[in-house]
């Protein structure tokens, strides 16, 4: 794992006990409409205290990593006092222990602010999801407004240093960087949060 990564992982490891607080953007609402959409096997990349998984269709096989073993262990306890049959595993999203074509859905919901090397981390997605599969991203990205978006870049390093996140990702234009074939984006609620449908591309197909 490079410096950055530990860097971030320590400081996600430091926010586990209050991230729930501080995920207060994500409505249960949205969170049942963006998950619903999952189907099959599905993997889960920056599954955090596991605040998504209660909302997986049933008939979902779901798998969960996270680079934390704080957040993971949230997770776990979420999982169990649900009664959730999930796999639950530490690992970065830049670097994946699965096979090729694995998954016919994978889901992220802001969790490319966090990941050193976003392309990396989408070109991971796009290497384990099936042909034919589905990639989920819900994503806090830039302000298009230019005043609002300097403004962000400006205090992303306060960000960045407090809990790991960058606040002005370009995130649409990492997903066209990493290959994946861009279904549709649409905007949830502003404009600096995304719904991103994606696919891996024809040229993932067997």
């Amino acid at each position: 794992m490079d410096i950055q990564t530990e860097k971030i992982k320590r400081r996600y490891n430091r926010t586990a006990l209050f991230y729930d607080w501080m995920d207060f953007m994500m409505k249960d609402e949205t969170r049942r409409q963006v998950i619903g959409l999952a189907r099959g096997k599905v993997l889960e990349v920056g599954v955090g205290t596991g605040k998504n998984l209660p909302f997986y269709p049933p008939e979902c096989e779901v798998t969960g990593i996270d680079f934390s073993p704080a957040m993971l262990e949230k997770a776990r306890q979420r999982a169990r006092e649900l009664s959730l049959k999930v796999t639950l595993l530490e690992m970065d999203a830049q670097r994946m222990e699965f096979p090729d074509k694995t998954f016919d859905t994978v889901v992220a919901t802001c969790v490319f602010c966090s990941v050193p090397e976003p392309v990396k981390g989408l070109e991971e997605i796009k290497r384990v999801c099936k042909s034919g599969g589905q990639i989920i991203l819900l994503e806090h990205v830039r302000s298009e407004n230019p005043i609002l978006g300097t403004l962000m870049d400006i205090l992303n390093p306060i960000s960045l240093y407090l809990v790991g996140a960058n606040i002005n990702r370009r995130t649409v234009e990492n997903v066209k960087k990493s290959g994946l074939q861009t279904k549709y984006v649409r905007n949830m609620g502003s404009n600096i949060v995304k719904l991103i449908i994606a696919s891996p591309g024809e040229e993932n197909h067997a």
